[in-house]
């Protein structure tokens, strides 16, 4: 596995990317609406930030209510998602998804909770 995303919250997706834009240097790798949120995938050549905005109640929204903006989760990549949450399971890691579900940019993604994980919110993504 290898860090494949650091998951943002963010009230405005657009601004903060043109920031980080020109902060940073980065490119807008991908760009879409999904499950109420507007998502951006900035790349930063072996990662990418994933900007989420929500666009109605939800998830995201409502860790902003509680939280604030900032880092909701990190991604990790795995060719084996369902491998990946058997692992978990034989560690007795708290899942969030049982099974893998549909992600931003059509991948497989799972998450686990948060509780079990040192405190972070990690979600196994599958290309």
């Amino acid at each position: 596995m290898h860090i494949d995303h650091a998951g943002i919250a963010t009230d405005d997706a657009a601004e903060l990317a043109a920031l980080y834009e020109v902060l940073f240097d980065l490119e807008i790798a991908h760009e879409e609406e999904f499950d109420g949120m507007s998502v951006v995938f900035l790349d930063c050549g072996n990662g990418y930030l994933e900007l989420l905005e929500p666009l109605e109640d939800g998830t995201i929204a409502r860790y902003l209510e509680d939280d604030g903006p900032g880092v909701h989760h990190l991604a990790l990549a795995t060719d084996d998602i369902d491998a990946a949450l058997e692992t978990a399971r034989e560690h007795d890691v708290a899942l969030v998804d049982e099974e893998p579900r549909p992600g931003a940019w059509g991948h497989s993604v799972a998450f686990l909770h948060p509780k079990d994980t040192g405190g972070i919110l990690i979600e196994f993504v599958e290309h």
